[in-house]
């Protein structure tokens, strides 16, 4: 890694399936969450999957009656771009010029957030505020309550081993903006999250703390409620593709875990290797000066020794800088995906107690009662919602690593050619002294 004290930031001193309402949206008691599952009969069509990426039908819930300006807005320019699925962009939002703020009680970091959009729901074409991490856990919080069906990007672990990395070091910090611009650029991406009430406030509030004491207590009692409502009921069975997805991401997650923790050991070595390179060069230089004809070989040698520290100390950097942060990503990608799929089938298991109940009452009724559709239809919400996120989630993650493996691929060849250069260009200048001789 690069070397000198770390550098130092700038301070401020001291609706459902059928185009009806989405059934998990504003509920309060029967509001899925948590609750561990026990393998038991299908409910859904099964379907097998194999050792490939899992591809599933795309479905959900409609983003809403909400739809892009007209096209005489003055942001039309900005719809240049297409994301990946060939629609044009209409919200351009970036995390950038992190600084140090130092107060009585405490020191913190806040990131400027950029909003662009031709959207009807803002009332101007751009704002910009200034937002902490808490701000961001904030939002995601509030996504995880208000739209309970969806996969919610995760954000950059806050906590930091103390004493191992400086959280206010430029190389953190800078590492942190880029997570927190990636993860909002996520929800921008999202054709529902996008268009949530509460991600539109944490863009364009001045002053966020106000909505933020707005609703706690309420919030807190519907959690209550919920756990008491839910917490009885047990899956008996998780449908075949659901249980795929769920072995899926053990799988995915436990190789992710592999990889990062080797990676993490290489980058450790490397580190110690350069340690040893950067004493083993200037000895070649030192003793040249105790020799005469043999001077300037060895003073080559020195200098190709150091080329080759400089380009280890930049795959090093790439490598911690680049490779690491998206594996640490998708691990934490797969736990929320899993907290996702837990919330699947708390709904399952309330669904399949409602139907027993009815069961049991041995009485003729000529349609199946109205909170055992509903709670149907809260289940096919959820089903839908959860294969379009998982099949958005895994074409996000083909991109993110086949850029991350070719950067890798060409970072390494890279570093390769600058120590085959180096070595190489010291040849000439030995040939030269066995020539004289």
């Amino acid at each position: 890694m690069s070397g000198g004290p770390p550098k130092a930031l700038p301070s401020t001193g001291p609706q459902s399936l059928r185009d009806m309402p989405h059934p998990l949206a504003g509920s309060s008691s029967e509001e899925a969450v948590g609750g561990d599952s026990t393998p038991s009969p299908d409910l859904l069509t099964a379907r097998s999957f194999g050792d490939k990426d899992l591809i599933l039908p795309n479905g959900g819930t409609p983003a809403g009656p909400a739809s892009p300006a007209s096209s005489s807005s003055l942001l039309n320019r900005l719809q240049l771009d297409d994301d990946i699925d060939g629609e044009t962009r209409d919200l351009f939002v970036t995390v950038d010029d992190p600084k140090k703020h130092v107060c009585t009680m405490e020191t913190y970091i806040t990131y400027r957030i950029t909003t662009k959009s031709t959207r009807v729901e803002f009332d101007l074409p751009e704002y910009s505020v200034r937002r902490r991490y808490q701000d961001f856990d904030w939002l995601r919080n509030k996504l995880e309550e208000s739209q309970p069906t969806h996969l919610i990007p995760p954000l950059p672990e806050k906590f930091v081993v103390k004493g191992v990395v400086d959280r206010f070091s430029e190389e953190f910090v800078e590492t942190r903006r880029k997570a927190l611009d990636k993860f909002l650029k996520r929800i921008t991406d999202h054709p529902v999250l996008s268009f949530n009430e509460h991600f539109n406030v944490f863009l364009t509030a001045k002053d966020l703390n106000a909505h933020k004491k707005q609703g706690m207590a309420l919030l807190t009692r519907v959690g209550e409620s919920v756990k008491h409502v839910t917490g009885g009921y047990k899956l008996r069975s998780r449908p075949l593709e659901f249980a795929a997805i769920g072995e899926y991401l053990d799988t995915f997650a436990l190789k992710l875990g592999t990889i990062d923790r080797i990676a993490q050991r290489i980058i450790k070595e490397e580190i110690e290797y350069l340690v040893e390179l950067r004493e083993y060069g200037p000895v070649y230089s030192t003793w040249s000066a105790l020799e005469g004809e043999l001077a300037e070989p060895l003073e080559g040698v020195s200098a190709c020794i150091g080329n080759c520290s400089t380009a280890l100390e930049e795959l090093t950097e790439d490598m911690t800088e680049d490779f690491l942060p998206v594996l640490r990503e998708y691990i934490l990608y797969s736990d929320c995906m899993k907290s996702v799929l837990k919330k699947r089938d708390q709904v399952q298991a309330e669904y399949e107690a409602k139907l027993e109940a009815v069961a049991l009452r041995k009485e003729e009724r000529p349609k199946v009662p109205a909170n055992v559709e509903k709670c149907q239809d809260r289940m096919e919400c959820f089903n839908a919602d959860l294969k379009a996120d998982m099949e958005r989630w895994q074409n996000s993650k083909r991109q993110d690593f086949r850029q991350l493996l070719m950067g890798m691929a060409d970072k390494n060849i890279q570093y390769y050619e600058k120590c085959l250069m180096a070595w190489e260009s010291i040849i000439p200048l030995l040939q030269e002294k066995q020539e004289a001789k």
